[in-house]
């Protein structure tokens, strides 16, 4: 077949059970073929910008074929496949068998904005203003260490580029920016509400407070965590980013060094929200509030829009009940 552009004519969150699938989706991942009573299967997973789905393959008692088709493409692949939506154990699933489509695509036939979402508001403009603030930073070793990160191009690009979480809150290329920026907003509120706060400290620490997310999550044709991510997670890569780049400057004050590398540490608040340490002065207790309201506001607005329901509320494990109207 060509490798003219295909429309995407299905998205995930749309599907009903019964629905004939005929379209593309990218791979989150993939299970060797089993065993089942009339053959061999396979279980897969499929993704877009709108949601994730389960994928199965029944194929016959053939092994060789239902091997073919399963080495057909990889993890991080997208892929054209036809199907039918069933529902196993109350969850959706899209069942395949030897007489649907398994087709891997090419870069060319595809648009990856189909795949992973983009945040809706304008990146150079929300950088310029987080640039201004950067800008703003009176005390001369944060500022230093600022423009550290933010005069370096690479990093930059990285940070506009990142999501800030896989499923949650701002789960969009551009969502740490985005986040960051807000987080930055409510320091900046709290500061000017609380004048015994340090300005300088609780901006930078707020600005940095996510850098190592940058590092966590890898972008591809689905968000994912990367190895590094699920083994260290963004605070200790922060952390580790920010002394790297205190390492190289002159002079940084030590006290100024552990308050920085305690803020990168502790701004998850509790140790069983992951963090090694507990806030213990206030510019990181704000740094925590800030992140968790922006977090968990931007969280349970998305859930709200996305409703489909004529109920006048949803029930959520992680906020109870949202009321609609």
């Amino acid at each position: 077949m060509g490798e003219s552009r295909m429309s995407k004519n299905q998205f995930i969150k749309y599907l009903k059970n019964g629905d004939v699938v005929d379209s593309i989706f990218a791979v989150k991942y993939k299970k060797p073929p089993k065993p089942y009573r009339y053959g061999f299967y396979f279980e897969f997973r499929v993704s877009d910008k709108t949601g994730e789905m389960t994928a199965k393959y029944w194929g016959d008692g053939n092994e060789g074929s239902i091997k073919e088709v399963y080495e057909r493409f990889q993890t991080g692949d997208v892929i054209h496949i036809t199907g039918e939506i069933g529902e196993f154990k109350d969850k959706l699933e899209v069942a395949l068998d030897t007489a649907s489509t398994v087709r891997k695509c090419a870069p060319t036939e595809y648009n990856i904005e189909d795949f992973v979402a983009k945040t809706d508001k304008n990146v150079e403009q929300m950088m310029s203003e987080l640039m201004s603030i950067v800008n703003s930073i009176e005390n001369s070793h944060l500022s230093a260490l600022l423009n550290s990160f933010f005069l370096d191009t690479n990093f930059v690009e990285k940070f506009k580029d990142c999501p800030c979480s896989i499923q949650r809150h701002q789960n969009y290329i551009g969502g740490l920016l985005e986040h960051t920026l807000n987080v930055v907003k409510l320091c900046d509120a709290m500061g000017a509400i609380h004048p015994l706060l340090d300005r300088g400290l609780l901006l930078t620490g707020a600005m940095l407070h996510d850098i190592g997310k940058i590092e966590e999550y890898a972008v591809t044709t689905s968000i994912d965590i990367s190895e590094e991510g699920m083994l260290r997670g963004h605070l200790i890569i922060g952390e580790q980013m920010v002394l790297n780049k205190i390492k190289g400057l002159e002079e940084f004050p030590e006290t100024l060094r552990m308050k920085m590398a305690h803020i990168i540490l502790s701004h998850h608040g509790l140790n069983e929200y992951g963090s090694p340490k507990e806030p213990q002065f206030p510019e990181a207790l704000a740094i925590y509030y800030a992140d968790e309201c922006d977090a968990k506001v931007d969280y349970s607005i998305r859930l709200k829009k996305e409703a489909e329901t004529e109920d006048l509320w949803i029930y959520t494990k992680d906020f109870g009940h949202i009321y609609l109207r």
